[in-house]
């Protein structure tokens, strides 16, 4: 068993020897295709070439550029298509057509501008008319050749070499060149002259290329239908190599030389073929395992190892050197890969379908992968879950059970259905995760595995299993929850068992795996890594290897690599981490990204073949990963960033510059919002991401974004340097690219706009002076008008005031005269009833007059004087001067009240006259000669005739009369 191993391990290390070379024959390099709908040009693309920039350009329905993010195209005069491209590497790119040949040279906008050199042709030359296939630039000049042709321009002079036969191509092998004539042989042309290359007549086919072959000074031919030759300086003879026979029945179109030492042939019938000098075919890449078409039009090895294809339909570029070489079944045939394995130089692909197998390199390392034939191992139909070796077998876990792997052959060693996975147990035991629990393998006399028991007491779907330090068994159920199972001493059943969800501690109930990290038991999930605490029988978050891991922190598998390296896949996403230095982590994602979403999640499988070399299964396919070819990436010397267009997008998106660079761009103020576009021209498969600042306007670097674009809106005037950096794969980080851009002065900030603001300024000044002082003098006047009028309403408020205080004056007088009026008015009635009771008491008294003899006098004697008595009392002269008196005090009492009540009588009126003046009623009775029962019933009468109610006061109604 011992020396089966031993031949095993040999086996695998020679077989592995391939990857050692820089091109691998095992598989195909990643191949990024480039189709029509993508770069929006023709099908057919005829040359490549790379500018000093880094940028791309194709011949195609015109010149085609491509920087990486960006395409563009630039049509030729006349919509010519462009069947050669070269760049000087001094900012021009020569092209030719039908008819027509010049170069695109980037004018002061960064604008690519044509400029035609057919005018410099000789006018005693013909003109050109036919294609222009080759253009080469060689020091300081420039070859364009034609069938018809040379035209070499230099020091702004064409000069025209004209063969006796037509030319087929100019070809160039290091600083040589050269032309066949066809029916004659090759012709190297050297100082503007041809010479024929002696022993060429033997080459009866089409010569498409010549490359440098060895430092010699020998030369590879390559011709169309004959194969490959040998040049020595002296004679012809063919290369006999494994290649020839392809070359010729695919038919030769172009080559190269690759990597320096490599020869990349593309063809017309069957793609690229790659070939090491000593003609074995590393690779055969065509339609198949991943061009778009297998007619080769033109090929081109930039500096970064890439080799660009123009193809008859697209445009696709071949990582030669990538870590990884792809092997898809195109056919469908063994349908979808969940785990693969290399074992006793055999490769096995266990699938949907079954268990495939296939001589792992049965010729030798020169082999082509395609050559593969995979064959279904009778008996192993339906789903294969896992593939592992242990101790020198080779067994697969399977729907239907568990099988021993011998060859081409397979042995069932267990019945009970549906084996996930197998862990070792112990020191000579397996253990095995199924549909329904957990069952023991053992092995023989002969060192085959057995099954030995099933264990009792444990009946769960167990997707993962892992045994801890304390020998517990944690089992990951195959959708909800973790078990931790403890067994008996002769592992035959459970002792016991407990379930754990999200109420222990756990994120989820659901999706939760059990892996041996570094011989620790982890837990992932979508939240993180959880680690398991006997102490309080929970689980908590591993933080300190979750905030290594950062975004594969919620990866759902952990698989070991070598050593103390781990793959971390999350969700599709695959990272390869090491823990050899203790408390650091190393975490690389980016250079996988080429994996993402191509494994089959949950079941994702990477097998090592040796300490390097890794197989990884993809859903229709396998990978073969050289760990070491990745080391030294990191150092590669990056392409700085370019500014690729400036636009503005004020109104509508308007091209301002095609290519930005460090001079100052003057832009007017009225296109201040800008887009800034830049791209990396870096064309390897890896994730670039972006970072940009805007001095002048920003405060702070951006944060990375994969966007490759930016816009400004309404910036302010000044100047402003744009600067712009990219990572590759979150590592290597460019150096900073600048733009400088100044947003001009708006019109009205322009130093005309600013001398009629100075004029605007000195009239607005004059005007508002004289406005002010016209205003001054207008509110000097108003205020001498209104101090006028307030000096004249003073007068009348004073005026006023004298008259109200002549007319209170006055009315004080008036009062006073009416005051003294009444009280004379009141004092003549009051004499007036003093007068008639004064002459009425004489009348009594004159009756109880007697004479001397005691006798009353006679009637006749007293009679007169009664008389004169009743005269006075009667006498009306007293109440006229009363009646005058009291009107003057009364305002014409009696005219008012004659007016109002003009039947009143004279006594009607004096009685009015007494009572107004509040009278008493035996004054009013002496006044009017009668009786205080005749002053009642007057006062009753007046009232009839004044016709007053009988709740009003006759006396007040008079005095407010």
């Amino acid at each position: 068993m011992h020396k089966r191993l031993l031949l095993f391990c040999l086996s695998v290390m020679l077989n592995v020897s391939a990857f050692a070379a820089d091109i691998k024959s095992i598989g195909v390099p990643y191949v990024q295709n480039y189709s029509k709908f993508q770069y929006q040009s023709g099908n057919q693309n005829w040359s490549i070439t790379r500018d000093e920039h880094g940028v791309m350009y194709f011949g195609n329905e015109g010149l085609l550029s491509f920087d990486g993010r960006y395409w563009k195209r630039y049509p030729m005069p006349n919509g010519l298509i462009v069947r050669a491209v070269a760049a000087d590497g001094k900012g021009r790119i020569y092209a030719g057509g039908f008819g027509e040949f010049g170069y695109w040279q980037a004018d002061d906008k960064g604008f690519l501008k044509y400029h035609s050199l057919t005018a410099l042709i000789p006018k005693n030359a013909q003109p050109v008319k036919e294609e222009i296939w080759k253009i080469y630039v060689d020091k300081n000049r420039v070859l364009f050749e034609a069938f018809g042709g040379i035209y070499i321009y230099a020091n702004n002079k064409v000069t025209i070499i004209k063969p006796e036969k037509p030319f087929l191509f100019l070809l160039k092998a290091g600083n040589r060149f050269f032309a066949e004539e066809i029916g004659t042989g090759l012709f190297e042309l050297i100082d503007n002259k041809l010479s024929f290359v002696k022993g060429s007549n033997l080459l009866a086919s089409r010569v498409l290329t010549i490359l440098p072959f060895g430092k010699d000074g020998r030369l590879l031919i390559g011709t169309a239908k004959d194969g490959l030759f040998i040049y020595d300086g002296q004679t012809i003879t063919p290369w006999q190599n494994q290649a020839n026979d392809f070359l010729r029945n695919y038919q030769l179109n172009n080559g190269i030389v690759v990597m320096g030492k490599y020869f990349a042939f593309g063809t017309i019938l069957n793609g690229v073929i790659i070939v090491d000098a000593a003609g074995n075919m590393l690779q055969q890449i065509n339609k198949s395992s991943g061009l778009q078409n297998n007619t080769v039009l033109s090929l081109y090895s930039d500096s970064e190892q890439n080799l660009w294809a123009g193809l008859d339909n697209g445009i696709d570029r071949i990582e030669l050197n990538s870590p990884m070489y792809f092997y898809f079944d195109k056919t469908g045939r063994f349908g979808t890969v969940y785990s693969s394995i290399i074992f006793n130089n055999k490769i096995y692909l266990g699938t949907n379908q079954g268990l495939f197998y296939s001589d792992w390199l049965p010729g030798g390392s020169n082999q082509l992968l395609h050559s593969f034939n995979f064959q279904l191992i009778p008996g192993s139909q339906g789903q294969v879950w896992e593939l592992s070796l242990h101790d020198g077998r080779l067994l697969c876990s399977h729907n239907d059970g568990t099988f021993q792997v011998n060859g081409s052959t397979i042995n069932k060693i267990s019945s009970l259905s549906g084996g996930w996975t197998i862990k070792k147990f112990g020191n000579d035991q397996l253990i095995q995760g199924c549909y329904n629990g957990l069952i023991l393998f053992k092995k023989d006399a002969a060192g085959n595995w057995v099954l030995d028991h099933k264990i009792e007491g444990f009946t769960e779907p167990s997707r993962l299993v892992e045994q801890d330090s304390k020998g517990q068994l944690w089992v990951s159920h195959a959708y909800k929850g973790v078990y931790k199972v403890i067994l008996s001493a002769d592992k035959k059943r459970v002792v016991s068992q407990k379930f754990y969800d999200k109420r222990s501690g756990l994120p989820n109930s659901y999706n939760v795996g059990v892996f041996n990290l570094d011989n620790r038991i982890v837990f992932s999930s979508d939240s993180g890594f959880y680690v398991y605490d006997d102490i309080t029988d929970r689980f908590y978050k591993y933080q300190q290897l979750n905030r290594k891991l950062n975004t594969f922190a919620s990866s759902n598998k952990v698989i070991a690599a070598i050593g103390k390296k781990y793959w971390f896949i999350n969700h599709g996403r695959v990272a390869l981490a090491d823990l050899s230095v203790p408390g650091q982590l190393r975490i690389d994602s980016n250079r996988f990204s080429m994996l993402n979403g191509q494994m089959v999640q949950n079941y994702e499988n990477i097998s090592l073949i040796n300490n390097l070399i890794y197989l990884i299964s993809v859903d229709d396919g396998f990978v073969i990963l050289n760990d070491r070819d990745a080391v030294g990436r990191n150092t590669e010397r990056l392409p700085a960033v370019l500014v690729r267009q400036v636009e503005n997008i004020t109104d509508k998106t308007e091209a301002m510059t095609e290519m930005g660079t460090e001079q100052n761009e003057s832009i007017t103020y009225g296109k201040n919002n800008i887009r800034i576009s830049y791209a990396l021209p870096y064309y390897r498969q890896a994730r670039v991401t972006y970072q940009y600042f805007l001095e002048g306007y920003s405060k702070q670097w951006s944060e990375w974004s994969a966007s490759s674009a930016k816009e400004f809106t309404n910036l302010s005037q000044g100047t402003y340097h744009f600067k712009v950096r990219a990572k590759i794969n979150d590592e290597n980080v460019t150096g900073i690219t600048s733009y400088t851009f100044d947003i001009a002065a708006p019109w009205y900030s322009s130093k005309l706009a600013c001398f009629i603001y100075v004029l605007l300024a000195v009239l607005l000044y004059y005007l508002v002076r004289r406005y002010y002082s016209q205003k001054l003098q207008r509110h000097q006047a108003e205020i001498q008008e209104k101090l006028r009028r307030e000096h004249e309403e003073f007068l009348r408020r004073e005026a006023i005031i004298n008259e109200q205080q002549i007319v209170t004056i006055k009315n004080e007088q008036l009062q006073a005269d009416l005051e003294s009026k009444s009280r004379e008015l009141a004092n003549s009635a009051m004499n007036i009833v003093y007068k008639n009771e004064l002459l009425q008491k004489i009348s009594e008294e004159l009756k109880n007059l007697k004479d001397k003899e005691g006798k009353r006098l006679p009637e006749d004697q007293l009679k007169k004087i009664n008389k004169v008595i009743d005269e006075g009392i009667n006498d009306n002269r007293d109440w006229n001067i009363f009646e005058n008196s009291f009107n003057e005090a009364h305002e014409n009492f009696f005219k008012k009240l004659k007016q109002d009540h003009p039947d009143l009588v004279p006594n009607d009126l004096k009685l009015c006259a007494y009572l107004r003046m509040n009278m008493s009623s035996k004054e009013m009775a002496s006044l009017l000669n009668i009786s205080l029962r005749g002053v009642e019933i007057r006062r009753y009468r007046l009232r009839k005739k004044l016709n007053l109610e009988h709740d009003k006061n006759l006396t007040e109604f008079l005095i407010e009369l």
